[in-house]
């Protein structure tokens, strides 16, 4: 496995733009951006990557107060309350970090708040440049930079919005890394999971439970988590990458963009992860929006287990009938499995990531052509199709026409003569005789006159 790349953070306060960057630098929207203060809470972590230019990790972390008292007063909306969480997890993140780009607003002027920062990241002893954002353009540069040279720090002036300076940018933060620095990419990782429910579920604190780092800030305050946050770590030996979402409700209940923004997030970042684990609340039982999610997942044939966290808040019988009402509501993919845990007591915590895994694996198979029709003949020994209009329909051929999720098709005489209860037959057959337990399936049936030939 290559070794990471150096990581460079990016610090400042509040609304310097920030988040804007790091899109920019590692090319895609990963963080929610918005006018308003406080949007990113937890560090976020991407990658940049340039033609015959060094890989590097750019690092993006909540604007930080400093004055974590007088800020829960009067600190902007979206992070007041989460102040000394916000300032941990830069830490966490200096402590690895190869260099630091101290990001502030060319517009605002340099503030107090930026010199106290400044001499915070001065004490790390960390390589710095100093990057004077929303700079539009080189007439503005002179003007909007000159205070900022009391801080000591290269400067440069950028605008993230408009993308003015980027390519300067990433060459001034290259200058920053050891002259060792490996130009090869990070190793993929083993496997993506996706974090999805609703707000408050206790998603945070199965990742921190699971990567055995306080790597997600924890709160009794539903919507804690905004961005979908990559957080990579290694359990025996094996890669891991857990996506946390933002907590989904419904639309209609939704008014908030940032919000908007989060829950759309969070959607799709169960499209690019390999396994999503849907959790509940154990103390809250199961929602219609709960309902939803899992009928979105199992329609778009999305690999996923569903956790009931908090098991320990609950009572035995309570739970039990909780239990029996998720296995009821997916009677329609009764494939997916349910496990009971808790976060905080770390009931069951060590059967997600192999029961993860075995699901992953469940569906990269690939069964050949003969295996699949010995199966099919078996099957249909086993259970005929049944009379259907005074004709049954005639099974020629099975083949496996792809993967991910596994996806079976049957050639026949007429489809339209094969109910959907024999459909559901079938389906349970093949897991049964390929050990396919937890994967989603696709059966497809296509009419055709003759016998295909192997």
């Amino acid at each position: 496995m290559a070794e990471n790349p150096p990581r460079i953070i990016l610090v400042g306060r509040p609304n310097v733009g920030k988040s804007t960057l790091f899109n920019r630098l590692i090319r895609s929207n990963r963080a929610i951006t918005h006018d308003r203060p406080g949007i990113t809470r937890d560090r976020m972590d991407g990658v940049v990557r340039r033609k015959d230019m060094p890989v590097f990790g750019i690092v993006d972390t909540g604007g930080i107060t400093l004055d974590a008292h007088a800020m829960v007063v009067e600190g902007p909306e979206g992070i007041r309350g989460f102040e000394q969480d916000i300032l941990n997890q830069t830490e966490a993140a200096l402590k690895d970090a190869t260099a630091v780009a101290f990001v502030v607003d060319g517009r605002d002027g340099l503030l107090p708040l930026d010199e106290h920062l400044a001499a915070h990241v001065r004490r790390k002893g960390l390589p710095t440049l100093c990057v004077v954002n929303k700079v539009d353009g080189a007439e503005h540069e002179d003007e909007r930079m000159a205070e900022f040279h009391a801080l000591g720090f290269p400067l440069l002036a950028v605008s993230a919005e408009h993308g003015h300076n980027m390519n300067a940018l990433v060459e001034d933060l290259i200058a920053l890394l050891p002259e060792d620095s490996s130009e090869e990419p990070p190793a993929p990782p083993t496997l993506r999971l996706a974090m999805l429910g609703r707000p408050n579920a206790g998603k945070s604190s199965l990742i921190n439970a699971l990567s055995g780092e306080d790597r997600m800030i924890v709160s009794d305050v539903a919507g804690t988590t905004r961005d979908s946050v990559d957080v990579r770590f290694t359990k025996n030996g094996k890669d891991y990458v857990f996506v946390d979402t933002a907590g989904v409700r419904r639309r209609t209940k939704i008014s908030d963009s940032v919000e908007k923004y989060s829950v759309n997030s969070a959607i799709k970042s169960t499209t690019k992860a390999d396994v999503t684990l849907l959790t509940l609340d154990a103390a809250e039982g199961v929602s219609q929006q709960d309902k939803r999610l899992m009928d979105m997942l199992n329609t778009r044939k999305t690999p996923f287990m569903v956790l009931i966290n908090k098991c320990d808040l609950a009572p035995r019988n309570a739970l039990d009938q909780l239990r029996k009402n998720v296995n009821e509501l997916l009677s329609f993919c009764p494939h997916v499995p349910v496990l009971l845990v808790s976060a905080l007591k770390g009931k069951d915590i060590g059967k997600i990531l192999p029961l993860a895994q075995k699901i992953h694996d469940e569906c990269s198979v690939r069964i050949t052509t003969g295996k699949l029709n010995r199966a099919m003949e078996e099957v249909l020994t086993r259970h005929q199709p049944p009379v259907v209009k005074r004709v049954r329909a005639k099974f020629f051929y099975l083949t496996q026409a792809e993967s991910e999720p596994p996806t079976f098709v049957f050639f026949v005489s007429d489809a339209e003569r094969v109910p959907e209860s024999y459909t559901r037959y079938l389906e349970r057959a093949l897991r049964k005789i390929f050990e396919i337990s937890h994967a989603p399936m696709r059966i497809h049936l296509r009419s055709s006159h003759k016998k295909k030939t192997a």
